[in-house]
């Protein structure tokens, strides 16, 4: 072969390699786990316990954890069709969601999905802001919000059951019930009891917030939730 054949072959040896790596990891079916809420998920640090337990169980490589989450907030900051009230900012709805979902397709960049699992933790405000009789709706709604931009037909969730810092007030125990409900709703759902972790060191139960081996037990409740789910 003469030298200039040598360099046509060199080069389209090359042309080709990159296609075949690109559809290479767009073969790559990884597990989507999307951790969203209020401030009991926001004080959560995946990275200390979650993560690692998940990576433990599915692979390194093979799953993807994707957290977004901020204090005090209510569920209109995740479902789009909220209708708004005079008293709440309509800019304020559902943006919170859009930076989850823009953060999860970021993370995944040309991976494809073998399953996604949104894991919740929120409720307190809606159930301050007595407004329960939205809840569920609100929540049903964000399941298929993730469905449509994710591209899925099919999704598992697990959600933290507000913890019993607030029993006895009515919109608590609402929130309480439909969440339990919601999460025992099929085979693709599931909800995690939160009342033993509480901050022991504070005066009352009445703080909803958890203590640091709480939310290490709550990331524990969560991943063996997302085992018994994700097949």
């Amino acid at each position: 072969m003469n030298p200039l054949s040598t360099i046509i072959a060199l080069i389209a040896g090359l042309t080709f390699a990159f296609p075949a790596s690109a559809s290479a990891e767009k073969t790559q079916a990884v597990h989507l786990i999307l951790l969203s809420g209020q401030s009991n998920m926001a004080n959560m640090n995946p990275d200390e316990v979650f993560t690692p337990e998940v990576e433990k169980h599915f692979g390194v490589g093979k799953v993807v954890v994707v957290k977004v989450a901020q204090k005090g907030q209510p569920i209109r900051r995740w479902f789009k069709g909220w209708q708004v009230t005079d008293d709440q900012n309509p800019d304020e709805i559902g943006d919170i969601y859009e930076r989850l979902i823009n953060d999860a397709k970021a993370a995944l960049n040309v991976k494809s999905l073998k399953s996604v699992t949104p894991v919740w933790m929120q409720g307190e405000r809606d159930a301050k802001e007595g407004l329960t009789e939205l809840y569920e709706e609100a929540f049903l709604g964000l399941l298929k919000q993730i469905k449509t931009d994710l591209g899925v037909k099919e999704m598992n969730y697990i959600i933290g059951r507000l913890s019993d810092a607030g029993l006895g007030k009515s919109d608590w125990d609402k929130i309480r019930a439909i969440q339990q409900k919601l999460g025992e709703a099929g085979p693709h759902a599931a909800w995690v009891n939160t009342d033993d972790l509480n901050d022991d060191t504070k005066p009352s139960k009445q703080d909803d917030h958890y203590s640091k081996a709480g939310y290490d037990l709550l990331a524990k409740r969560y991943v063996e939730k997302i085992k018994a789910l994700v097949k």
